[in-house]
């Protein structure tokens, strides 16, 4: 990729913008995770009740995609983007007001959390419209890197934690928040590609097309498999090798930030060799990882390195995923960001809650990494039969440059 080139076709405040934005709500989608330690010790939460704690936020993330890739394309995506700041804002500050006593109370932040969450579907479409074919899967990596705020989450929430307490934390988190909001007002700038308001039954239209589906299933596998490990690693690495919160979030925070690093470098080697061919590898090698993990490794180190190879396996398979979508919906990409950014929350809620429903009717976590899995081979099976017809269909005048 020529990088000079890439900077001046497109407007990189915005994709600044864009980054931090994302950037910042990850961080704040997959809280509970680093605190569900803290959380379960102070509330008597046994090992169910964790796994639907740190999965729910996700699920709500989920299905407000879906919500927020309307809001792109009907209010274009700055605006999408400010409404849902706004709202995880305020109920942030609004939560640590009030206090957090019970579980419930918890799952009712967690739906709060899933509007962080839902910022995918506004962050992407945003780089994305200013960005032609050839270099959508570097600008939409770079977007998505945001990723990487689940780092944050995963290395300071826990610290912070144990000298401020975990409630205070809630409050805390508004802040970085607000200064990314600040950023985002004074640069972020929707481009100059504006496809036309459609209605809600044209939006669903996009479900008709098999290939919507295809993208949906492969995403829920890498953005599933990478959203469901950053709020379950906290606990695995406390229950299966009795790390204390503290350190069971810097082994996540290593295997998020790895996940995190690569999607740029995903998206930039699709738009070279091909998203569908870098895809096959990638599911490849998170295939072997989770295959392996599931057995229960003896040793910290022996389990850290295997999850941290399949973290960067998702992490580039994310920016694979998205490397194709704009090749094929190049017109439709709030709705069709918001459609495949649901799945990867379902996916990543299948996995975060199946480990914990795994772990205490079985008492490991093998069922569940074995099923996931499972899952990214059928995944590849279905990439192997579909990606010939792709290469014959998608390539149209305007993404003749791009490679699929």
């Amino acid at each position: 990729m020529n990088s000079r080139e890439f900077l001046k076709s497109g407007h990189w405040p915005t994709l600044f913008a864009a980054f931090l934005y994302f950037d910042m709500s990850f961080m704040v989608w997959i809280l509970l995770g680093p605190l569900a330690v803290q959380i379960a010790d102070d509330l008597h939460l046994d090992a169910a009740q964790k796994g639907l704690m740190v999965a729910l936020p996700v699920l709500a993330g989920a299905l407000l995609r879906v919500v927020n890739g309307v809001l792109v394309d009907r209010l274009q995506p700055k605006r999408a983007g400010l409404i849902g700041q706004a709202i995880v804002i305020l109920g942030l500050i609004g939560f640590w007001a009030l206090g957090l006593d019970s579980f419930n109370e918890i799952l009712a932040l967690g739906l709060v959390l899933g509007v962080a969450g839902a910022s995918f579907a506004a962050a992407l479409p945003l780089a994305s419209r200013w960005y032609p074919p050839k270099y959508q899967g570097a600008a939409l990596g770079i977007a998505g890197a945001g990723n990487s705020g689940t780092v944050f989450a995963a290395l300071f929430a826990p610290g912070l934690a144990a000298v401020f307490g975990w409630r205070n934390v809630i409050g805390l988190a508004a802040i970085p928040l607000l200064l990314a909001l600040v950023v985002y007002i004074a640069f972020a700038k929707d481009g100059p590609e504006r496809p036309p308001a459609r209605s809600l039954a044209q939006y669903f239209n996009v479900l008709r097309q098999p290939d919507a589906w295809w993208l949906m299933f492969y995403y829920a596998v890498t953005f599933g498999g990478f959203s469901g490990l950053a709020s379950s690693l906290g606990i695995y690495f406390n229950t299966q090798y009795k790390l204390d919160a503290v350190t069971a979030g810097y082994c996540t925070a290593a295997c998020v930030f790895a996940g995190s690093l690569v999607r740029p470098i995903g998206g930039a080697i699709s738009d070279r060799f091909g998203g569908a061919r870098v895809l096959s590898i990638l599911y490849c090698i998170a295939i072997a990882a989770f295959i392996v993990v599931s057995f229960g490794l003896p040793q910290l180190w022996l389990g850290l390195g295997v999850l941290l190879v399949g973290m960067l396996a998702l992490g580039m398979g994310n920016g694979a995923v998205f490397q194709l979508a704009p090749q094929r919906f190049r017109s439709e990409m709030g709705v069709v960001t918001g459609l495949v950014g649901m799945a990867g929350g379902l996916g990543g809620f299948y996995l975060a809650s199946s480990l914990g429903f795994s772990k205490q009717i079985t008492g490991g976590y093998q069922a569940g990494f074995l099923i996931f899995a499972t899952l990214a081979a059928l995944a590849l099976a279905a990439l192997t039969r579909v990606k010939r017809r792709w290469r014959a269909t998608w390539i149209t005048q305007a993404a003749a440059a791009a490679r699929i």
